[in-house]
């Protein structure tokens, strides 16, 4: 059985990398051995699966995917039993050494995907009242603030800035012990009091 996974594991790899070597007339870049793994779910140059929810990294800020890979690390992420998703990212992520990690995000910033389609409801103009909040620190543009540890929220996708609201809402993420900004989002996301504003401010992002 275990061998039969890894053969579909393998297979996957091979597939992942031959579509990734299609786009070199694009100059655009190629992980390394040590990285390729990472387009197995998140897809060739990082641009998301919405299939395994696994979201769109492609030109993501470095020091943020830095702080994320050393949250997962340290089970500030991926350590509830609801995120299910999150605890295979953590597992992914301990095996990371710091200077690994380091270069991973780098090559995560230098990576480029085509905008993500919107896939969600929701009212723009009622979210952008409830964005006023999340503008103090993620920027009035949604473009972040490495100041604050806020990262950008444009160009993600819409399904998995909902899911993560979600889950600072109830406790899924940000939660832990020492989980600084985590503990800032959850209180946050609290003000969003249903799933309905959730959708709305979603929404209204997408328009940044």
């Amino acid at each position: 059985m275990q061998k039969g996974r890894m053969r579909t594991l393998l297979a996957i790899l091979l597939v992942f990398t031959e579509a990734a070597l299609a786009v070199t007339d694009d100059e655009l870049p190629i992980p390394a051995d040590d990285y390729v793994y990472c387009t197995v779910c998140h897809g060739v140059q990082l641009m998301g699966n919405p299939i395994i929810r696994a979201p769109r990294l492609s030109g993501m800020d470095s020091w943020y995917v830095e702080n994320q890979l050393r949250a997962f690390k340290k089970g500030w992420r991926g350590k509830h039993e609801r995120d299910v998703v999150g605890m295979e990212m953590r597992t992914m992520a301990a095996a990371l050494t710091e200077e690994q990690i380091k270069e991973v995000s780098a090559f995560v910033a230098t990576t480029r995907s085509d905008h993500p389609p919107e896939t969600i409801n929701g009212d723009a103009d009622r979210g952008k009242a409830h964005y006023s909040t999340c503008a103090a620190c993620h920027g009035v543009n949604g473009e972040g603030n490495i100041a604050l540890g806020s990262p950008a929220l444009t160009g993600q996708n819409d399904w998995y800035l909902v899911r993560q609201l979600q889950h600072f809402r109830d406790g899924t993420r940000g939660g832990q012990p020492g989980d600084t900004y985590g503990m800032q989002m959850r209180a946050s996301a609290g003000l969003l009091s249903d799933d309905e504003a959730i959708l709305d401010v979603v929404k209204y992002i997408s328009t940044l």
